[in-house]
């Protein structure tokens, strides 16, 4: 049954719940104040942009949509270098090699063309981020404008026209003001006041820039946040001036949260130092590596040459590290991975096909940065020192955003504990447009009450070598389990 006549999602990228506060973002605070929050909302493991756009897509984790990185090594596609989803050529050459989708599930867009729905997407992440969020825009019918450009989406022509209308494309600064502007303008004048779409989302690549290199609580991150706050106030005008208001949903949203980082732990130069031949993810060349490594604050480590009593090597020399809080392995175990001490990648939904042989998560905790916020933790590289970083599977990375409001919400205002998270975006939207979601959809729609209430019971699990020893919390919602917390035992 349809309650909603269309609906509206607003993506803040790498916004933290704890952030949320009227001192910060009043707009969206006063809208989290009348509607129904998910207070517990969790992102997938790993906890990075394309990873947690395409599992808002599919309504899956990884294990469903198969992009297991924001970089991952995927020999089907090129043995030459890491595929870096981030890039429209990457994207490109994967589903030339692979003759057909790098994201094959089916989505969002897919099921709302099937149903001769209209969805429009304004975008202002990279052009991986905006194919995943509706991989086959153009062959379903739809709309994507990228602030990026033209090559930057699947529907050039929507670029042509929003630089006809609006002027040309806004420069690249940091923060990202001039393109807040510039992508509000058109999601609130031409997507809201004009195109009318069944559904439309808006993604705003802040305060997520801003937290990587300018920090979690500085001023001029808090600048960013008062304009992207603003620009979300905007839309709600936009939104309430309509004669149909009263009959559209609002779904607000973040793909991941993040922590600051303490240090460098640089795992590829540390590999190299121990003996082994090491291609990083950033090099675009593997030729003659024994293995690739990406990075950040949790990586992939891949045996190029397929030799596996090296990877059971690596991991145990992982597990003496006192830089690594967690490691993972493939195994046929639901909970232990192949090699002693490690986890099995199915119990945090990364056992695809293409998933690495193995994953490491560098050490992070729930101490205070410099500005008095917890969640704090090792990086690769990347970003300065005390810069954002996501990916792992601190609580602080994990716990996003999600606020049903408008017609998706009737009743007093209240916020839930419920197991919940990005994966159920695409089934929510489906359903407050009466269209069932497809199977593959792990998710759950937040409509129903059973979803909205359900009981958050914690599972720990445990793991350890030697003198290392891992703990992961989950919470199960049927088949699904939502990482809640995960990080090394002392």
């Amino acid at each position: 049954m349809q309650t909603a006549s269309r609906v509206v999602v607003v993506v803040f990228d790498g916004l933290r719940p704890d952030m949320v506060t009227q001192d910060r973002m009043p707009n969206l605070a006063s809208f989290a104040g009348d509607s129904l929050w998910f207070r517990e909302a969790r992102s997938v493991f790993p906890s990075m942009t394309r990873v947690a756009t395409s599992s808002i897509s599919t309504g899956a984790p990884p294990v469903v949509h198969g992009i297991v990185g924001n970089n991952f090594y995927y020999p089907d596609v090129t043995r030459d270098f890491v595929l870096d989803t981030s890039l429209a050529e990457d994207v490109a050459l994967a589903e030339s090699r692979l003759s057909g989708p790098l994201i094959a599930a089916e989505t969002l867009g897919d099921r709302l063309a099937a149903h001769e729905k209209s969805f429009a997407v304004v975008h202002s992440g990279s052009a991986g981020s905006t194919y995943a969020i509706n991989p086959r825009a153009a062959a379903n019918g739809h709309w994507t404008f990228s602030v990026m450009g033209r090559d930057a989406t699947r529907t050039p022509n929507a670029v042509d026209e929003m630089v006809e209308r609006f002027g040309p494309l806004p420069p690249r600064t940091l923060p990202r003001f001039e393109e807040t502007d510039y992508v509000t303008r058109v999601f609130s004048e031409h997507v809201l006041g004009e195109m009318d779409p069944d559904v439309a989302l808006i993604w705003f690549n802040e305060p997520d820039t801003s937290f990587h290199y300018k920090f979690l609580a500085s001023d001029e991150t808090g600048a960013i946040m008062t304009a992207v706050d603003a620009a979300f106030g905007r839309i709600l005008t936009a939104i309430r001036e309509r004669p149909d208001a009263d009959g559209i949903a609002i779904i607000v949203a973040s793909d991941h949260g993040q922590i600051s980082s303490s240090g460098v732990a640089d795992i590829a130069t540390l590999l190299a130092e121990a003996g082994h031949k090491v291609a990083r993810a950033s090099s675009r060349a593997i030729h003659g590596a024994d293995i690739s490594v990406t990075g950040g604050n949790m990586g992939e480590i891949r045996m190029v040459d397929g030799d596996m009593e090296r990877r059971d090597q690596i991991a145990r020399w992982l597990m003496q590290r006192d830089e690594i809080g967690m490691v993972f392995t493939p195994s046929d175990d639901p909970v232990r991975g192949a090699v002693e001490g490690t986890l099995s990648t199915a119990l945090v939904g990364l056992d695809h096909a293409r998933q690495p042989e193995l994953v490491y998560v560098l050490r992070s905790g729930t101490e205070t940065d410099a500005h008095g916020l917890p969640g704090l933790g090792l990086i690769t590289g990347g970003v300065p020192v005390g810069g954002g970083m996501h990916g792992g599977l601190n609580r602080h990375e994990l716990n996003t955003v999600l606020i049903l409001g408008g017609a998706a919400h009737s009743g007093p205002a209240r916020s839930t504990q419920a197991p919940s998270g990005v994966i159920d975006i695409a089934p929510t939207v489906l359903d407050l447009l009466g269209i069932a979601a497809p199977a593959s959809m792990c998710g759950a729609s937040l409509m129903s009450r059973q979803a909205r209430d359900h009981a958050a019971h914690l599972e720990v699990f445990d793991a350890g070598f030697g003198a290392f020893r891992q703990r992961l919390g989950v919470v199960r919602r049927g088949q699904h389990l939502f990482p809640v917390h995960g990080g090394r035992v002392d």
